[in-house]
């Protein structure tokens, strides 16, 4: 089951192209053009993302609507208001602020750490078949199949694989792994996602040598294959 977010925007050029990039990074996207309906929409989502230009009731009340609705869900404010009290009216209730134009790996990267935040940054109650693997992504637990054994693995290996995981099949740049999962600049030449890599294939693969599991596409970056 993939995760579930509302995405409210009125630009339809906008959503369309934010609503396909998310998708494609393993979203499921509901979109309404204005706040009505919003409540109901968010009681089976995991975040929303909000814009704050909106027809009828502006993107302010709406959001201060849905968190007195909604508390456990996190929204990121999505606005061109740029000033400082702009800003801190939607932090009032928002959990970010993303201000545009912004780029699409900038706002993946924010809503990944909002639903880290919430716990819920992979989908409940999924299973993940891959080799000899299970992957619990609600319980956080992977088991060895051919051992009976559970795997563990420290807090930054989990969310580097979790990652990887929600964009199985797709290649994923050194710079976009980092930027997710540490929500800092990469700097070129840094071996730290380099070495965090070589201790999850010790964990995880039959042979870490020959990896099957978390392979490396030379030159671009890394990817989980697809069952």
């Amino acid at each position: 089951m993939k995760t579930k977010l509302l995405y409210i925007e009125d630009d339809t050029e906008i959503a369309t192209w934010v609503r396909a990039d998310l998708e494609e990074r393993g979203y499921e996207v509901v979109w309404l053009g204005s706040g009505e309906g919003a409540a109901e929409a968010a009681g089976g989502c995991s975040l929303v993302i909000l814009d704050v230009m909106l027809p009828g009731l502006d993107g302010f009340t709406v959001g201060q609507r849905l968190k007195k609705e909604h508390p456990e869900v996190p929204i990121v404010m999505l606005s061109a208001r740029t000033s400082i009290d702009d800003k801190l009216h939607g932090l009032d209730f928002a959990d970010d602020y993303v201000t545009k134009p912004f780029h699409p790996d900038e706002l993946a990267a924010r809503i990944e750490v909002q639903l880290r935040k919430a716990g819920t940054a992979i989908s409940a109650d999924t299973v993940v078949k891959l080799d000899h693997l299970s992957i619990y992504e609600k319980d956080h637990r992977i088991v060895n199949e051919e051992t009976g054994e559970e795997i563990i693995l420290s807090g930054k290996q989990f969310h580097i694989f979790a990652y990887l995981l929600r964009h199985m099949g797709m290649i994923r740049t050194k710079e976009q792994i980092y930027e997710a999962v540490w929500n800092e600049p990469y700097l070129d030449g840094d071996k730290t996602l380099m070495v965090h890599i070589r201790h999850l294939r010790e964990k995880l693969e039959r042979d870490p040598a020959n990896p099957t599991i978390i392979q490396t596409v030379r030159g671009v970056g890394y990817r989980v294959k697809k069952p």
